[in-house]
């Protein structure tokens, strides 16, 4: 919900130095009505001090995009794999392999940048699509599972250090295994309890 990235973002907002923090609007408070949309932006920007906004989709989010910009909030797009349209999609797969649809990305990622966004990302896309993207416009491209054709990288930070492990999409590089060092620590605990091995007698008062 709203309520929830406003705090969340807010709990961003305090603990950086210098990042650049982008909010995500989310599901069901941009795509159909850029009144709601420029709300939501603002209510995003004045309650959790985050620097900018991201919206998901193209052309038809345009108008939401331009009364967000309008009003001097920056806007981040998003594009390819849209996790907030997943059930449109039905699946996880990768997006834009065939011609129309890759086409329709080419020409949102355009749009994008002459709306006025400062950035876009694009998620699981064909990485040849995708250095085509950041080659034909002047915005940097954000990449998640897009090749090494774009401007820079995302990896959500839950995947790349293990906490979850079911998730395995070829783009993942997992840089540890925290799911079984955690497990593994738990289970410790319970069996040291379990044998009143803990506390021990250097651990207790």
């Amino acid at each position: 919900t709203l309520d929830q990235m406003i705090y969340h973002a807010s709990s961003v907002v305090r603990a950086i130095d210098r990042a650049l923090v982008v909010v995500d609007l989310p599901f069901g408070t941009y795509q159909s009505d850029p009144k709601e949309a420029l709300r939501s932006a603002i209510r995003i920007m004045k309650e959790s001090g985050g620097h900018a906004v991201k919206l998901e989709g193209g052309k038809e989010i345009k108008e939401s995009i331009k009364r967000i910009l309008n009003a001097g909030i920056p806007v981040m797009g998003h594009l390819g794999l849209t996790p907030q349209s997943i059930y449109k999609f039905g699946t996880y797969t990768v997006r834009a392999k065939e011609e129309q649809e890759a086409q329709q990305l080419k020409e949102d990622a355009l749009m994008l940048e002459k709306s006025g966004c400062f950035a876009i990302v694009l998620e699981k896309i064909p990485a040849a699509l995708a250095k085509k993207v950041a080659e034909s416009v002047s915005i940097p491209v954000i990449g998640i599972g897009a090749g090494d054709g774009v401007d820079g990288q995302v990896l959500v930070l839950h995947d790349m250090i293990g906490m979850t492990h079911e998730f395995n999409p070829r783009f993942l590089r997992r840089y540890m295994n925290l799911y079984d060092d955690m497990t593994n620590a738990i289970g410790q605990y319970v069996t040291d309890v379990k044998s009143k091995d803990f506390p021990n007698d250097k651990e207790q008062y």
